[in-house]
């Protein structure tokens, strides 16, 4: 079958507007979900992280009222431990994207203080567009996109149709007082067209080759739109 690249934050925090690092790294269920679902239909997935950093996961991803109750909670946690790739990742700039059928960024607040500004994954994006090959962005992991340039310098992203974490869910997750920058200010920047849905529910948005999902709720149906466009 086919091999899914996942490219995941490196970063273990996230710089806040006042210097404050919060600790973060990557959403669990935004990882979980996807791989269950691309192996399950007999997929193999190669991790990578710039520098091959082991990716950190944020451990209010883990906790119960993120999964549901603690059963979900321990579900998530049993399923990371399972997952030996996590430990053993790639180097981002070793990555041939020849040897991948799709690409998929999780989320998690890592993306925005790494792969924001990560040129090596900003052109991987760029190609990975380029190619047609399905390509799936979920939660933060849009904030990757902002490093993609055109040979023109703008944006391969501007025109397309697309989603994210949204401003409501920044501010109701308590950070957008505290942020830099919000995700979805900048999506809209760079010229893309944000779909923007109710709060925490889950919401996929596919333009062309192009599979983005709002929040961690959307990991699972955008890696069901994912195996779709593979066949």
């Amino acid at each position: 079958m086919a091999k899914i690249l996942f490219v995941m934050s490196g970063a273990d925090h996230w710089t806040l507007a006042d210097g404050t690092k919060h600790p973060t790294g990557f959403w669990a269920e935004e990882a979980v979900a996807p791989y269950r679902a691309f192996t399950g239909a007999g997929h193999e997935v190669v991790v990578a992280t710039p520098g091959g950093a082991v990716p950190a996961v944020d451990s209010a991803s883990l906790a119960a009222e993120a999964n549901g109750g603690q059963e979900g909670a321990d579900a998530v946690a049993e399923a990371l431990a399972a997952m030996p790739e996590l430990r053993r990742p790639l180097r981002l700039a070793d990555v041939d994207l020849a040897d991948y059928a799709a690409v998929f960024y999780p989320g998690g607040h890592g993306p925005m203080e790494d792969l924001a500004v990560d040129a090596t994954s900003g052109r991987l994006l760029t190609r990975a567009l380029e190619s047609g090959k399905p390509l799936g962005v979920v939660c933060h992991a849009p904030a990757a996109l902002l490093a993609a340039r055109a040979a023109d310098g703008s944006s391969p992203f501007a025109g397309y149709r697309l989603t994210g974490f949204t401003n409501a869910e920044e501010a109701q997750a308590g950070f957008a007082d505290k942020a830099k920058w919000l995700l979805q200010d900048r999506l809209v920047e760079l010229g893309a067209d944000f779909q923007e849905a109710e709060p925490w529910a889950p919401h996929v948005v596919v333009d062309r080759n192009l599979v983005t999902g709002q929040n961690p709720a959307s990991s699972a149906p955008l890696a069901a739109e994912l195996l779709k466009a593979l066949g």
